[in-house]
């Protein structure tokens, strides 16, 4: 029996808050299974307080969105002296920021999308960039806030300047990728297979494709030839190590293969809290690699520190 006390932290107060809470009754439930001591912690802003009282051997942290994956929680961690998993303050931070990631990553030679970020009322009447083209927050997960704007359309969405959205005013537009969406785990310094998202009935993997049950098809391994499995592995590796990440993370990729087989692969974003649901992609993809659930988790509790 492990004597570790894990606090599992889950919840919140961001937009993700019902995936968090998906993801934190996940891996508590699986963690007891392995033996943890396991108090679940519903995130709120008296967070600080209750884990001081708490004084957990390790904070798992299952919370996604803003403040629980962005370095903030990270922070708090870290001023507590509580270790705890995934990556650290800094990391967290950059991976949270698109435009910034992608600066990183691009730095160490890892293909990305040509972008700019904008205000969303200055792009309202009039196309930032030639369409196709995708609008998405600058700081936001599960695809909230994604717009896709299309080949063929007359004027920018609508929607981005309306008062309806609540996902702030600074906007990343990014040119739109044709192709296939592909995904790589990333383990400690071992980049773990590639899986391939087959939305279904969905324009795009957009949040009931992620979260809704068949709301997408995972093609685990994904079948591409074997060269572009491995690049897709090494991309996410480099852009794992260039942010900085700790731990479990997941690179999202496109892979544009309408004109041959090499095509053109390129990296959308590094998540560095990913879905841990029963319908999330790295405890697929770990199972795949031969590690079940409940180890994958056990790992991530064990490799947990402070200073990440």
């Amino acid at each position: 029996m492990k004597s570790k006390h894990v606090a599992v932290l889950l919840g919140g107060f961001s937009s993700e808050r019902p995936v968090s809470l998906s993801s934190g009754k996940a891996c508590a439930d699986a963690l007891e299974q392995e033996g943890y001591q396991v108090t679940r912690v519903d995130v709120g802003r008296d967070v600080g307080s209750v884990l001081a009282e708490l004084k957990p051997d390790v904070a798992f942290n299952a919370l996604h969105g803003p403040f629980g994956e962005d370095g903030t929680i990270q922070g708090i961690l870290e001023y507590l002296g509580i270790p705890y998993s995934h990556s650290g303050v800094l990391a967290s931070a950059l991976a949270m920021n698109k435009e910034q990631a992608k600066k990183i990553v691009k730095s160490v030679g890892v293909p990305v999308a040509e972008s700019k970020v904008a205000n969303r009322f200055s792009i309202q009447n009039k196309h930032p960039m030639k369409p196709p083209y995708v609008v998405k927050p600058v700081s936001e997960g599960s695809s909230f806030g994604v717009v896709i704007v299309s080949e063929g359309q007359s004027h920018p969405p609508q929607v981005i300047g309306s008062s309806d959205w609540k996902y702030g005013d600074t906007v990343m537009v990014e040119r739109y990728i044709h192709g296939r969406e592909l995904t790589c785990a990333v383990m400690g310094d071992v980049a773990l297979g590639v899986c391939e998202i087959i939305p279904t009935g969905h324009s795009f993997y957009d949040y009931d494709s992620k979260y809704v049950a068949g709301g997408s098809k995972h093609e685990c391994p994904a079948k591409v030839s074997p060269n572009i499995y491995q690049k897709i592995q090494t991309l996410a590796l480099k852009a794992h190590q260039a942010v900085g990440c700790r731990g479990v993370s997941r690179s999202d990729f496109r892979y544009d293969d309408r004109h041959s087989e090499n095509g053109e692969v390129v990296w959308l974003e590094v998540n560095t809290q990913p879905g841990m649901t029963p319908t999330s992609l790295v405890p697929e993809i770990a199972a795949h690699a031969g590690h079940r659930f409940g180890e994958l988790l056990s790992w991530m509790v064990e490799d947990a520190s402070c200073l990440r």
